[in-house]
């Protein structure tokens, strides 16, 4: 019996270690899909948790990336983002955040944050779907309105709900086709509150809008919209924020410069100079939208403001304090420099 208790206590001492080394390796929790995919510079897939990408690293989009209420992505300046336009559907191609999910992207002057492809023409239907941030502002819509997109639910009550910040951001080529008849925008700003800060946004070569506000209370400043084929600044849902410093070029067919549309939130464009080289027309309100715009600068626009309610009073639009007049060219006031405005043109 004796020499039998020394081998049992011999074979339990051998034991410890094992057991010891199988608690260590399960005490760290596994990486998510998401992350690992993250770690391999692929960005597709729902992230659940708070992220920071690498800038050392150019991540390629290859499906629909989402970003769940309470995970915050951050995006460093010079990240850039390419769009996997090989392999896959364009539509499925996008960046969201969800209803209490956040995007932190600070990008500087010097190194702005780059996403999109690298065609250097405008694609027929764009190549992807650009960003999309769904908030708990108010929308005339409703509360947890289902976007087209995605069935992605947006808006509640929240005026000044805060969905992040963006600083120093180029699109390229995004408006790829939800649907037949309807395209992804560069920026699609579903209810977003006033919290959430957005500044130094480039939006070019895309299919669809450059920016468009479905209701919410979020303002920006310094953008830039060039040869965006449809609107360049777009609004529905009762948008109530402002717009301040905004340039717009249009060397190709496009649709307009603004459309507003349905309830009039008085929302603001200070600031907002728009050139064409080819026509168009500038301004165009639907339903019974309107705005306050202050300081506007337009040339080379055939058509300068399109009332398309026949009853919708021109005093829905307020333009340096009087009545939107229809004869008028509005072409005297100062332009918005954009001279200095290197990081616009960034590229992948």
């Amino acid at each position: 019996m004796k020499k039998l208790t020394i081998k049992l206590l011999g074979l339990a001492v051998l034991a410890i270690p094992f057991f010891t080394s199988c608690e260590d390796e399960g005490g760290e929790e596994p990486k998510s899909d998401v992350v690992v995919n993250l770690e391999k510079g692929i960005m597709n897939g729902s992230l659940e948790e708070n992220y920071t990408l690498d800038a050392s690293v150019t991540y390629t989009l290859t499906g629909t990336f989402l970003v769940k209420e309470g995970a915050k992505l951050t995006i460093p300046a010079g990240t850039k983002v390419l769009v996997d336009t090989a392999t896959g559907v364009p539509r499925e191609k996008y960046i969201a955040v969800l209803m209490g999910g956040k995007i932190e992207i600070n990008g500087t002057a010097a190194n702005p944050v780059v996403m999109g492809s690298k065609r250097t023409a405008r694609a027929k239907n764009g190549d992807w779907g650009g960003i999309l941030i769904c908030g708990k502002a108010k929308s005339t819509a409703g509360v947890n309105v289902e976007a087209e997109v995605g069935g992605l639910l947006y808006a509640g009550t929240d005026t000044t709900d805060n969905s992040g910040t963006i600083n120093y951001l180029v699109l390229l080529n995004s408006g790829t086709l939800i649907t037949e008849g309807s395209q992804f925008n560069g920026l699609s700003l579903y209810a977003v509150g006033s919290g959430t800060s957005i500044s130094n946004v480039s939006v070019k070569l895309g299919t669809d809008d450059g920016v468009e506000f479905f209701g919410g209370s979020v303002s920006v400043s310094n953008i830039y919209l060039e040869d965006n084929d449809d609107d360049a600044i777009d609004w529905t849902e009762g948008w109530n924020g402002t717009v301040t410093n905004s340039y717009v070029m249009h060397t190709m067919k496009f649709s307009t410069v603004v459309e507003a549309d349905k309830e009039n939130g008085h929302p603001k464009l200070i600031n907002l100079t728009a050139v064409s080289t080819v026509g168009g027309t500038a301004l165009q309100f639907k339903a019974y939208s309107g705005a306050v715009i202050e300081n506007i600068n337009l040339s080379g626009y055939d058509k300068i403001i399109d009332m398309i309610k026949a009853d919708n009073p021109l005093s829905e639009v307020m333009i340096d304090g009087a009545p939107a007049d229809t004869t008028a060219s509005y072409n005297t006031g100062t332009k918005v420099d954009v001279s200095g405005w290197t990081w616009k043109d960034a590229t992948l």
